[in-house]
């Protein structure tokens, strides 16, 4: 398995692995993909990453701004999604350190995130990477008309200080 940075020729193998994420009802409040141009403009440039096996993209990660105030510029959302055929196979753990190092080189002093918490899999990922949880929003919004809580995690650098 390679990890390198995701281009936008990846981008219909990123846009199925996302629909697959979609699919599970467990790892995002979108019904569905957006487009590359709205995709690329909400995602930091330098923090875009596919893990590729085979000649074939395995899933995907990438950072998104916060906020645009200057003072949360060391502060990153992360994404990752892994397809369907490639889960449980290590292309996550894979992919959530080569963000980890992209943004500590950044100077990015922490990364957060929010899972639904009958999403196991990505929790227990997550806080093997040091990521802690922060608490649970309860009912924050809708998907699919039904009420949905979401687990808040985030990550502090003990690089960037």
């Amino acid at each position: 398995m390679e990890t390198r940075d995701l281009r936008p020729g990846d981008w219909p193998e990123v846009a199925r692995i996302y629909e697959e994420g979609i699919a599970t009802g467990n790892a995002t409040f979108e019904t569905e993909v957006p487009s590359w141009e709205a995709w690329d403009a909400a995602h930091l440039a330098e923090h875009r990453f596919v893990a590729e096996r085979a000649g074939r993209v395995a899933g995907w990660i990438a950072l998104l701004p916060v906020s645009s105030r200057c003072c949360y510029a060391g502060v990153a959302e992360i994404s990752a999604y892994v397809g369907e055929e490639a889960r449980g196979q290590g292309v996550g753990s894979e992919l959530l350190a080569t963000a980890v190092e992209s943004s500590e080189r950044a100077g990015i002093w922490t990364l957060q995130t929010g899972v639904f918490p009958e999403n196991a899999p990505s929790l227990g990922l997550l806080q093997r990477f040091g990521f802690r949880v922060l608490g649970t929003q309860e009912r924050i919004g809708r998907l699919h008309g039904v009420w949905r809580d979401v687990v808040l995690l985030e990550r502090r650098s003990e690089v960037v200080t």
